[in-house]
């Protein structure tokens, strides 16, 4: 029997990642009958089934989750082999948009900014820098950027930078008048300065140390989102301060902030740039991603 073709492991990859044989179909701009045929076809071929399925559920069998482990990501490079050849008669312009959260735009998507541009003159960004969550597709974006632990299961993901680091800092009058910290339950005794995200929600700290995590809900001082003013606070002593690294580093080095229980605050992957998994990546956005790609060998170089 002859082997399955791509357009047969496509709808396989269609149907196995959106869990749901209309959306597929709306991807792959076929009738949902035509996307089941296909299914049927590809089960016969290999002589196993991939799927169970039901008018409400799609679910993959022990053979449908290896399949779709070892041929997604081939399919995958595939797809942008031959966008990366298509894309050699295209030059990147136009309207990129992209949505972060403000600690990304701040540390990670800022620096690429300029020498972005600089390559690609005929393209225009639109970053918009918000907490919340949001489906970028309904938004209008070309691509989000979010840690890993929040990014949808049918999305493209790479990283955007290497591991960062939160760290907890007060200013020397601080810890002079108050004490210093030397464990994460210490902080309840703390003035602290905090963020309250855009749904309302103040998540507790969390800290880890030789795989033992902590999470303490310290008294806040001071509640704010902006971190101009959250460092312009923790310089003047109103409090301790945790947040990433990228935002104190100078200030820690010059003795304006101290750092507190460093062996409490061990790195995590950074954000990644994600996308809808769609063989058509517009040219401008295509031309971003290489260019991350670079930028990411560039960093891993100079270290």
């Amino acid at each position: 029997m002859a082997d399955p073709d791509l357009r047969d492991l496509d709808a396989f990859v269609a149907v196995a990642r959106t869990r749901n044989f209309r959306r597929a179909a709306v991807d792959m701009r076929i009738s949902v009958s035509g996307l089941s045929q296909r299914l049927r076809d590809l089960e016969e071929r290999l002589g196993v089934r991939l799927m169970n399925r039901t008018t409400r559920s799609v679910a993959l069998t022990e053979a449908g989750e290896l399949l779709l482990s070892r041929v997604a990501p081939a399919l995958r490079d595939v797809g942008d082999a031959l966008d990366q050849v298509r894309g050699l008669r295209e030059v990147a312009s136009g309207r990129l948009r992209i949505n972060a959260p403000p600690p990304a735009v701040d540390l990670v998507l800022a620096p690429m900014v300029g020498p972005f541009l600089s390559v690609h003159p005929q393209v225009d960004l639109d970053i918009v820098s918000e907490s919340g969550f949001v489906d970028i597709v309904s938004a209008g974006f070309d691509a989000g950027v979010r840690y890993g632990e929040h990014l949808a299961q049918d999305m493209v993901a790479i990283p955007l930078s290497g591991p960062q680091s939160y760290v907890v800092v007060a200013s020397p009058d601080y810890l002079a008048r108050c004490g210093r910290p030397k464990h994460p339950k210490d902080l309840l005794d703390h003035d602290c300065i905090r963020a309250r995200y855009s749904s309302g929600v103040m998540h507790d700290l969390e800290f880890e140390k030789a795989g033992h995590v902590v999470k303490v809900d310290p008294p806040a001082k001071l509640i704010s989102t902006n971190m101009n003013l959250a460092m312009r606070a923790a310089l003047d002593g109103v409090g301790i301060w945790a947040t990433l690294d990228g935002y104190v580093g100078e200030a820690v080095k010059s003795g304006a902030l101290v750092s507190l229980m460093e062996d409490w605050c061990e790195p995590f992957p950074g954000p990644f740039l994600y996308y809808p998994s769609r063989r058509q990546t517009p040219p401008a956005l295509r031309a971003f991603i290489d260019f991350v790609a670079n930028w990411r060998k560039r960093e891993t170089r100079g270290k």
